[in-house]
């Protein structure tokens, strides 16, 4: 299985290639964080450093790039 990861799920056990990881963080980004107004306005606001970690502590969208890193770490 060169090439795959497998993850164990509640589902059951998927396997995901690093790349399909890869897209799925791709996508994610490229669909909903392109171009965020609330990013956009924190980082006018307060600073680049409170919009990124507002981003990845608060965000949904956040929550969901979380959870496809950690399939990259299994």
């Amino acid at each position: 299985m060169k090439g795959c990861i497998v993850l164990k799920s509640k589902e059951g056990a998927d396997k995901m290639s690093r790349n399909e990881l890869y897209n799925e963080v791709q996508e994610i980004l490229e669909f909903q964080c392109k171009g965020c107004f609330v990013h956009n306005q924190f980082k006018k606001e307060k600073g680049r450093r409170f919009a990124h970690k507002f981003c990845i502590s608060q965000c949904t969208i956040g929550e969901q790039l979380r959870k496809v890193g950690n399939k990259f770490v299994k």
